[in-house]
């Protein structure tokens, strides 16, 4: 009888262990990477959406020319952040080391390559502008063909830098519809409405900057200052919430490093008392 009764004493402490695995941990991890996921399946989705819209087979042919299409951007994003944050979850739920350390090698070799770019940006920095201008330019050259760039290169000279063009308004005779010796173009020598600025007339001219390029007037019709220079200018005005925002990603994605490991961790001592090998 007695011995029947530590039996079952005993049986109860083991029941009653403590588990190495801690619970906030565990669901912490989980909760940011459900979210993690859902965000990156939406903009994968959208990315989708917009690559299809734009006949997908004729722009395979631009990714030659034009790598930073928003559309194929959206895809390739969204579609690390889905995989990363499935296996984040996948893990933390199902405490699953080789999912977790996934997760860890991945956030790890983003940051190092985000850090690398960084270094490389700052240390090269007139190769990257001479990049960044080349890009731009093919973007110009390109701007009827594809309308996410037209909407992106809209947004950036009218909504945000009002600008025009790369280094100035005349570069927008790289495109053929707008270049001065386009024969039955109505745009040519002109410039798109988003180089206009803005008026207090009631109905908008969408047509105000046409001929504007050989205009004598047209310093007080258009932007005629290019948006690399005053991208360079908003980056300086801007560079502690800017940098502020890169230091925030870098924070949480060493934490997502640190959680996994230390998630990782506690399943490996939990195994480890249980007799299991790893």
């Amino acid at each position: 009888m007695e011995k029947h009764k530590n039996r079952k004493t005993k049986g109860r402490g083991i029941r009653q262990e403590k588990s190495e695995v801690s619970c906030c941990m565990k669901y912490l991890m989980f909760g940011f990477n459900v979210l993690f996921w859902l965000v990156g399946a939406g903009i994968c989705g959208i990315g989708l959406w917009a690559w299809t819209e734009k006949d997908m087979f004729s722009n395979i042919g631009k990714i030659t020319t034009v790598t930073l299409d928003p559309a194929l951007i959206f895809i390739i994003s969204g579609g690390v952040m889905f995989v990363i944050g499935f296996c984040g979850c996948i893990g933390a739920l199902r405490e699953n080391t080789c999912l977790l350390m996934f997760f860890s090698v991945s956030v790890g070799l983003i940051f190092a390559v985000e850090l690398l770019f960084g270094v490389l940006a700052f240390a090269y920095k007139d190769w990257i502008k001479n990049q960044i201008e080349s890009q731009v330019k093919n973007m110009i050259i390109n701007y009827r063909e594809d309308l996410d760039l037209q909407n992106l290169i809209d947004w950036v000279q009218q909504d945000w830098l009002h600008c025009c063009g790369v280094n100035s308004y005349a570069d927008w005779e790289l495109n053929r519809y707008f270049n001065c010796s386009s024969q039955g173009s109505i745009e040519a020598c002109g410039v798109p409405f988003s180089c206009c600025k803005p008026t207090t007339d009631l109905i908008k001219n969408h047509h105000c900057g046409f001929k504007m390029i050989n205009n004598a007037d047209r310093e007080n019709k258009i932007y005629t200052e290019g948006c690399i220079s005053l991208g360079e200018k908003w980056l300086e005005t801007n560079l502690i919430p800017v940098a502020a925002i890169a230091v925030g990603i870098a924070v949480v994605q060493i934490l997502g490093i640190c959680f996994a490991s230390i998630l990782r961790c506690d399943v490996n001592a939990q195994k480890a008392k249980w007799g299991y090998n790893d």
